[in-house]
């Protein structure tokens, strides 16, 4: 729903699939609403106005927020120009004002148009263990496990089974990228990675998933190991051939070899392509992520060297 609809505030239509999960409220059937209500599960009260130009941001923020909690919350709306005095009872003083409500008496609330981001961990907050992101973390943990033992179809079913409840879920997007990967199917990890939101390239899991992904495409386009290792034996100053076997044997799993041939090259020219063979190991390690054997052994191999 856009604001262009000119639906407001508590006058806008209930989104598709609301049910009795988001409703508009009266004074006289506040009790009903959200008192009584509020003793089988929170009930968050949104205090609105025509007029306020940020109820019309909140509102349909507050409605998704309650619709992707799938029942563990409801939304009640109220208009305090036509009914002033719960609000007043209250103490509220400025609009957008949201009051959590649990076992008959309020429990939590903020003033103001929160970002989405912040609506969503308010109301995680207040549900606790029945958050519906808390069975997804277990999920999560589980398909984490099974990449590192190797179950990628395990693995990928589970990243898949999270994606289908949270579409943006920055972790499962990087899992199942990497699992993508791993199987060396690029067109169906481009298109898993294609799904991050915008704003978060920054975020770790995401950024390891991007690394592991430039690093199978560059590795599309080398030779096979074998004829790269007979290149740098021939030719042990050869730090393109050396480069380029390290980029394949960490296409073929073999991280810990890819991380020492880079830093041979680093041991022998520092300054070679300036300073690639180190910010290519960085980028690896990027990729592996900082619990994974091979990048924890590979710090310690170009400390050694950087540092001797």
């Amino acid at each position: 729903m856009s604001l262009d609809d000119g639906l407001i505030g508590g006058g806008a239509a209930p989104q598709s699939g609301a049910g009795d999960l988001i409703k508009d409220t009266t004074t006289e059937a506040f009790v009903a609403d959200v008192i009584e209500a509020s003793k089988e599960q929170p009930v968050l009260v949104d205090f609105w106005a025509p007029w306020c130009g940020p109820c019309k941001t909140l509102t349909p923020i507050l409605e998704s927020a309650v619709l992707a909690a799938k029942g563990a919350v409801k939304l009640v709306k109220m208009n305090i120009d036509e009914h002033p005095q719960i609000a007043g009872q209250l103490g509220v003083q400025s609009i957008p004002a949201v009051f959590a409500f649990k076992n008959g008496r309020p429990a939590d609330g903020f003033m103001g148009a929160l970002p989405e981001g912040q609506v969503k961990a308010f109301i995680d907050r207040l549900l606790g263990d029945a958050a519906p992101g808390a069975d997804l973390a277990q999920i999560l943990d589980a398909a984490d496990a099974a990449a590192v033992d190797g179950k990628l179809d395990d693995a990928g079913g589970a990243y898949s089974a999270v994606l289908r409840e949270e579409p943006e879920n920055l972790r499962a997007i990087a899992g199942l990228t990497q699992v993508f990967v791993a199987k060396d199917d690029l067109d169906n990890a481009r298109k898993v990675f294609a799904m991050v939101p915008e704003g978060a390239a920054g975020d770790a899991a995401i950024a390891g998933a991007r690394a592991a992904l430039e690093l199978a495409e560059k590795a599309d386009e080398l030779g096979e190991a074998g004829e790269l290792m007979a290149r740098v034996e021939a030719s042990p100053d050869d730090h393109q051939a050396r480069f380029d076997l390290a980029m394949a044997l960490n296409a073929r799993g073999e991280k810990l070899e890819a991380a020492k041939a880079l830093i041979e090259i680093v041991r022998r020219d520092r300054e070679w392509n300036e300073d690639g063979a180190r910010k290519q190991l960085l980028q690896f390690f990027e990729a592996w992520g900082p619990k994974d054997p091979a990048t924890q052994e590979g710090r310690r191999l170009l400390s050694a060297v950087l540092f001797a």
